[in-house]
């Protein structure tokens, strides 16, 4: 996948309450499942509740939730320059009459998604399984920095979507199903595609595969994260007359900080920076916590790829 995608999956994220799809596309992911996001791909590694890294007596997952469906139909860049009724002939029923449909796409990445009967399954207790996760995941079982855990995972009854590859890419449809008039066909199963041009994906699902979810991602703690900013700074403010020193040079060493680059990469600089033994069970909860997956980590799903 390329930027192409990039657009459906920050809509799906914003229409859907904070749903991601997997990537790739219809991808199992089901609650206590964890993994990684390296170049660009959800890498699986395995689920706290199949490991029993969760115990027994502390797995608490709900009843299948009905979502709202109207938030799992969705377009971008879609018209329908013509919708209408034609008319076929059958050898041996004669005359028939069918619905016709043409859906233009306005740029690359232009999509549209139909979702029929979504539901979903969460986990109950997240509050109260959090923090033995982070020491698990952490220090006792294992030593991850970077890691994702999916507490709700979304099917539904079916799913189609078609994403253009192109400028101007179009999709032309036509069903013989009774009752629908000059209703939108796209996504019911009667539907058959006449032609495409520049699709670059265009697939209907009939399964309810958990290819949707949401997830707590690892992170370090904001007054910690402040504390390392700050120590780094001052200690850098004294590099300069050092390094005249030491290397008996007149090389111009004057920083300019931006600040909001450090931010954004301080979490990876703090950890690999921290003394031998400084992060140990007994301190993991003092350095971690958990947030909730968002556009940033969408992002991440295409940086491999570019804008």
């Amino acid at each position: 996948m390329d930027h192409t995608y990039k657009n459906f999956y920050r809509q799906f994220y914003l229409k859907t309450g904070g749903f991601i799809p997997t990537k790739p596309l219809n991808k199992n992911l089901f609650p206590g499942d964890y993994f990684q996001i390296k170049n660009g791909a959800i890498v699986l590694l395995g689920n706290v509740y199949h490991s029993t890294i969760v115990p027994q007596h502390d797995v608490d997952l709900s009843d299948i939730m009905i979502l709202n469906a109207s938030n799992w139909n969705f377009s971008d860049g879609i018209s329908k320059p013509y919708s209408g009724r034609g008319y076929g002939n059958n050898p041996v029923e004669g005359q028939f009459e069918f619905s016709k449909q043409v859906l233009s796409f306005a740029q690359n990445g232009s999509f549209i998604f139909k979702a029929q009967d979504p539901e979903s399954i969460k986990i109950n207790n997240w509050s109260e399984i959090q923090q033995q996760l982070i020491i698990k995941m952490t220090q006792t079982l294992f030593s991850f920095r970077e890691l994702y855990i999916v507490t709700e995972s979304a099917t539904a009854n079916n799913t189609t979507l078609a994403i253009a590859g192109a400028e101007n890419a179009e999709l032309e449809l036509a069903s013989d199903a009774e009752n629908f008039g000059l209703v939108d066909i796209f996504g019911d199963q009667n539907t058959k595609t006449i032609q495409s041009k520049d699709i670059e994906y265009y697939h209907r699902e009939n399964k309810r595969k958990p290819a949707y979810f949401k997830a707590k991602k690892l992170v370090v703690q904001e007054d910690k994260l402040a504390y390392f900013i700050s120590d780094f700074i001052n200690k850098d403010n004294n590099n300069g007359e050092w390094v005249n020193t030491f290397f008996n040079s007149n090389f111009h060493n004057d920083i300019d900080y931006n600040s909001q680059m450090i931010m954004q990469n301080a979490q990876g600089y703090f950890l690999d920076m921290l003394q031998s033994n400084e992060l140990n069970p007994n301190t993991a909860l003092i350095y971690f916590k958990w947030a909730d997956a968002n556009l940033d980590d969408v992002e991440k799903l295409f940086a491999s790829y570019g804008d």
